[in-house]
């Protein structure tokens, strides 16, 4: 069950990590707005920028042993995905400015991908406990995969654009070529040996830009929901995609889907496997070991997420979204 608190002026100093070439848009003008409205709350507030991969990481820990009870990510999903990793099973929260292409964590807890609404939820400073995951022993927050999501992330990476667009291109191609495996799953009691097209663990609905690949996750249950997508002909699985965004892919007759605390999955191919992790593209040489840390994360969020609708949420989400962009296309530096 979820907890939550405010951290009021009791977060004292606060560190507000900014990843520069994440998603699409500028973050500097967002970061400076959201020390200047922390520094008039009465917050001590430093910002520091990344320059490479595991900065975040790094830096957030250097913030927590500096005494910062709030650390802020502002960036896309591998940004939040590095910051969270220092913070969990701390007492220190995370805040999330969601500013990337896909933003699946903040879209599950509610968080708005307008940035003024975004920097509302941080000042308003509601604190939720939620539950993390880890997979061989790496921290992660909101999916993991094998299959054809894999194989899309991986093609996406070596992509030299990000954003939607460009995803979906990565995904039409794998598409057109992929080949099924078979894997191995293990959970609690239950052992399948099955030809899928990709199986999911989630600690949230979604991979991000509104695609529910577990519309029923929960983030503070202590369990990860398992999607497994079966190998079919290619229309049918085509039809999975369309169901993905419409919040309606457990009803597919091609989806088995089980709640575990934990699920180990080997892939019956041999040669290394292709997964990712948030998002992020990953090679294994062994089974993935994927278990439940429940209440292993603070995180500043809305008390309390909009439940989830079919069809409904997904396209009231796309609307909100659609507005925002049309305003920061003409407004670009325009946030409050």
């Amino acid at each position: 069950m979820e907890m939550t608190t405010t951290i009021g002026n009791h977060a004292g100093r606060i560190a507000i990590i900014v990843n520069p070439v994440s998603g699409t848009t500028s973050k500097e003008a967002s970061a400076n707005e959201a020390a200047i409205r922390l520094r008039n709350m009465g917050h001590e507030v430093d910002v520091f920028y990344t320059g490479c991969p595991g900065d975040a990481t790094r830096l957030a820990r250097e913030a927590c042993a500096r005494g910062a009870g709030l650390v802020i990510a502002v960036g896309g999903d591998g940004t939040v995905n590095e910051t969270a990793k220092a913070l969990c099973d701390t007492d220190v929260p995370l805040g999330i400015m969601p500013m990337g292409s896909g933003n699946g964590l903040a879209r599950h807890l509610g968080i708005p991908i307008d940035l003024e609404g975004a920097l509302k939820v941080i000042t308003d400073g509601k604190v939720r406990v939620i539950d993390y995951c880890t997979m061989n022993g790496e921290a992660f927050f909101c999916t993991f995969g094998v299959g054809f999501d894999a194989a899309v992330t991986h093609a996406f990476s070596k992509q030299p654009g990000r954003g939607l667009v460009t995803y979906m291109k990565s995904a039409l191609m794998e598409f057109l070529r992929f080949n099924p495996a078979e894997y191995t799953i293990k959970a609690g009691n239950k052992v399948l040996t099955e030809k899928a097209f990709l199986v999911a663990v989630c600690n949230t609905s979604q991979y991000g830009n509104n695609a529910y690949i577990a519309p029923e996750a929960r983030i503070d249950d202590g369990y990860v929901d398992v999607t497994i997508v079966h190998a079919g002909n290619q229309i049918v699985q085509a039809l999975v995609g369309v169901d993905l965004f419409t919040g309606l892919i457990n009803k597919n007759i091609l989806i088995e889907t089980m709640r575990v605390q934990s699920v180990s999955i080997k892939c019956n191919r041999s040669g290394s496997i292709q997964a990712h992790v948030d998002g992020e593209p990953r090679e294994l040489q062994e089974c993935a070991d994927i278990i439940c840390r429940h209440n292993g994360l603070k995180v500043v969020a809305p008390e309390h997420a909009d439940s989830f609708k079919p069809i409904i949420t997904p396209m009231s989400n796309i609307v909100r979204e659609t507005r925002t962009a049309l305003k920061n296309l003409f407004h670009p530096w325009l946030i409050h």
